[in-house]
């Protein structure tokens, strides 16, 4: 084998792990959430048990990814004795329409026919019933309520009825919410918390140790006949290194400040990896830093690349008054400092008043600036006090991105700068 394709081949190998959940979840270490979640479920489902579970953590940082990898294992190890129904409480938080979709599921599973036509008391009894002839049969129903906060508002009860055919030693169920909310079970009612097992899983986002420890355990390649030997410890010396340098961290801490969440250190990953130099087929410092570069977000960048000449021009005016300290001003008070810039630097495009005014009005539309107060929404728009939402810095990163831009702007902000 070539030595282009050994280095085609690893970021391939990369790619399909970031995109992996079993690959960056499924661990054996006892204080996982993998292994505490495993060991619930399939405690459930060999002791013929019910129990009910809440996943709570913030976006991003890996309940359904977790979820979904154990459901898969258990499915393999128990493929005639587990069935999963799955709600969301944005789509079924109403009762009737849940128990719908849980009497249309169950029938799928079970292959009956589904009647649309059904009311909400029948749909409650088929569960019920459908509950406890899988208890007979020692089948375990898996509920999965995707943002169960949603699913304990109003009367609750889908919740109530879930956990109270539950109290059957018939039934044979668990009940698995996922929730945004870290207080989702102090929303329920007395009588649904009663029945409520209590058993709760907290999912945090890693923390810069953690992260560091992911991003070794998803790069470092396998020595094996897959790679070169001498290749293959190479990368991963790289790799080490790279995850051990001051600067890396610092790159990497500046990433974990915007957004901890496994999900986009997980994206951060697969942009550094897609800049993979495949000359010499190894990763390096500026992958990193070209990856965070390019995921960071700049919205105000972002408009200011579509602004046009005058736009700027407003934006110029409006920063000279704030160091004039005159950080709050009107479109009069930035006319006036337009008037003395261009009288200064003896510009050939000079626009009217009324033209100045809709660029004016379209800056408050793209919000790079906005009326400090609403009392005087009487007043016309040339009187209104207006403050910028700019920074110099970002007001001056965005005049040098910009192609056309005047360069006596450039030199402008230079000089107040």
């Amino acid at each position: 084998m070539e030595p282009e394709n050994h280095k085609t081949k690893a970021v391939n190998v990369l790619r399909s792990r970031i995109c992996d959940p079993k690959f960056i979840f499924n661990n054996d270490y006892p204080d996982s959430n993998y292994s505490k979640l495993k060991f619930m479920i399939s405690s459930s489902v060999t002791e013929a048990c019910n129990n009910s579970i809440l996943l709570l953590g913030p976006r991003g940082s890996g309940k359904n990814a977790v979820l979904e990898v154990v459901i898969q294992d258990l499915l393999q190890e128990y493929p005639d004795s587990i069935s999963v129904i799955r709600l969301n409480g944005l789509l079924h938080s109403d009762d009737v329409s849940a128990f719908k979709e849980i009497a249309r599921q169950l029938c799928m599973e079970h292959q009956l026919l589904f009647s649309k036509a059904a009311s909400f008391d029948d749909n409650s009894q088929f569960m019920v019933a459908i509950l406890r002839e899988c208890g007979l049969a020692h089948k375990t129903v898996i509920f999965v309520l995707e943002e169960f906060d949603l699913f304990a508002q109003g009367k609750q009860r889908l919740l109530y009825s879930l956990l109270d055919a539950m109290q059957s030693i018939t039934s044979q169920a668990v009940v698995l919410g996922i929730s945004c909310r870290l207080d989702a079970d102090q929303l329920l009612e007395k009588r649904v918390r009663s029945r409520f097992s209590h058993r709760k899983l907290l999912f945090l986002p890693p923390s810069m140790e953690d992260s560091q420890k992911l991003l070794m355990h998803i790069l470092k390649l396998p020595i094996d006949s897959s790679f070169p030997h001498d290749y293959a410890t190479e990368f991963n010396t790289k790799v080490q290194n790279i995850i051990e340098d001051r600067k890396f961290k610092e790159t990497l801490q500046k990433y974990l400040n915007v957004d901890s969440s496994v999900k986009h250190l997980l994206r951060f990953l697969f942009c550094a990896v897609s800049h993979m130099d495949l000359q010499t087929g190894f990763l390096s410092q500026e992958s990193f830093e070209i990856a965070f570069s390019s995921i960071q977000r700049q919205p105000k960048l972002e408009c200011l690349r579509n602004c046009s000449n005058l736009e700027l021009h407003i934006l110029v005016c409006m920063k000279r008054l704030e160091v004039k300290e005159k950080s709050l001003c009107n479109f009069n008070s930035v006319m006036k400092e337009y008037k003395s810039m261009h009288d200064s630097f003896r510009t050939s495009e000079y626009y009217s008043r009324n033209v100045c005014l809709r660029a004016f009005e379209h800056l408050l539309h793209l919000e790079m600036i906005y009326f400090t107060d609403n009392r005087g929404q009487n007043l016309s728009v040339e009187f209104r006090p207006v403050k910028l939402l700019i920074s110099s810095a970002e007001l001056h990163q965005g005049l040098r991105a910009y192609n056309s831009c005047p360069a006596y702007l450039i030199k402008l902000m230079d000089r107040e700068g």
